[in-house]
């Protein structure tokens, strides 16, 4: 029957990231793959949604309040005016979001530029409406954005380009230098920007669509999310939303307006959490062996280099870690992806695409300390792990 499917089904394969959770999960490995925390969610907001369901919200529902608590925030942190009512559309999470949003925004073989390395859920999306991606690559080892490789990647298809801020996988935070050049793209060239952001909304280009979801509250899994641009686009991409899955769960809708009016004492704590999870697993990796050129200025990503002298590509590194250390990351090569039109422009040695591994470090003490102490046990004399010098090449 695969005969029936669509030419975009016959390209997807399950997704690595979760193809390793559920290795991890059958093997009692320790995850560090998925960027999920595993630590308990904030009692103020599991009680909200506790609440929500005794009072029996089970139906559709659209939770203006949130629209209304989104669009004051954006006017307090970076002082634009955002219509709650027109606006805003609440969709089930950043995934959705992204797809309505290109859905509504492209048409058949229009181009999106995407920064490479990227998350697996953009090209995906394009596809499935019809366009292009085009990727530009970010420079190692603090994935910089070159202006001239941006610019010389459009085209008169070019419709969009996405910016993810913070990124995954590296955990980059673009700078304002490179902020303009992609404002600067988009004004020259009449093109849509596509933002996708945890924990912050850039005001940068003359059109834009801002993508932003209950993540940044540790709520991955309650799949509530929002869209934020002008008038005409927020209908399309509310209107598509509904075709597609009616509303995001009602329940969670109440929580995440919950999470949303926390102070933002709540926030600066959770800050600093995760940067204390940072730098312990930067000290952790660094410790034993991997290179830690970049340090993520946002995000839950740690995206390492193997050693130079390492003689294992990142995929067969993932699978002994796997098998010696009971510890779950995620190959990098699966993030890059290369562009035949890009590589012409500049021809460059991408052989460093497949020597980064990425670590999930949004997990619970407990986790971490048991990854430390899993891979710890396979550290040599001289500290640095034994995996960097498997035999597996010689098999």
């Amino acid at each position: 029957m695969e005969e029936k499917l669509s030419a975009v089904a016959k390209t997807l394969k399950p997704s690595p990231i979760q193809q390793l959770s559920l290795l991890a999960q059958s093997c009692n490995a320790v995850n560090l793959a998925e960027g999920f925390p595993d630590f308990p969610a904030p009692s103020h907001i599991k009680d909200a949604a506790v609440y929500a369901i005794n009072s029996d919200f089970n139906q559709y529902r659209h939770v203006q309040g949130i629209c209304d608590h989104v669009a004051k925030i954006i006017k307090y942190m970076h002082g634009l005016d955002v219509e709650p009512l027109t606006d805003i559309a609440i969709c089930c999470g950043q995934s959705e979001a992204f797809a309505a949003t290109t859905f509504a925004l492209l048409d058949k073989g229009d181009e999106v530029v995407l920064f490479d390395p990227s998350y697996e859920t953009y090209e995906t999306c394009i596809k499935l409406a019809g366009g292009v991606p085009v990727y530009v690559p970010l420079d190692p080892p603090c994935w910089t954005l070159d202006a001239d490789k941006l610019m010389k990647s459009l085209t008169v298809k070019t419709k969009a380009i996405v910016l993810n801020s913070p990124h995954n996988p590296t955990g980059k935070v673009f700078t304002k230098d490179e902020l303009e050049t992609v404002a600067g793209a988009c004004h020259t060239r009449d093109l849509l920007a596509i933002t996708d952001e945890l924990e912050k909304i850039s005001s940068f280009a003359h059109v834009w669509i801002c993508i932003l979801s209950t993540f940044v509250c540790s709520l991955s899994g309650w799949r509530v999310g929002w869209a934020v641009a002008s008038a005409c686009i927020a209908s399309a991409i509310r209107n598509i939303h509904i075709k597609l899955t009616d509303s995001a769960p009602a329940p969670f809708q109440e929580a995440a307006l919950t999470a949303l009016r926390s102070p933002l004492e709540y926030f600066e704590l959770l800050r600093r959490d995760y940067e204390s999870r940072r730098d312990y697993t930067v000290k952790l990796l660094s410790g034993v062996g991997f290179q830690v050129q970049f340090k993520p200025e946002g995000s839950f990503f740690l995206f390492v280099e193997l050693p130079e002298n390492c003689v294992v590509s990142d995929v067969e590194f993932v699978e002994e870690l796997i098998k010696q250390a009971g510890v779950v990351a995620v190959p990098g090569c699966g993030f890059f992806h290369r562009n035949l039109y890009v590589d012409k422009l500049f021809p460059a040695d991408y052989s460093y695409q497949k020597r980064y591994i990425r670590f999930a470090f949004c997990k619970s003490d407990a986790t971490l300390a048991a990854a430390a102490q899993k891979i710890g046990e396979l550290v040599k004399s001289l500290g640095l792990l034994k995996l960097f010098h498997s035999d597996r090449k010689m098999q």
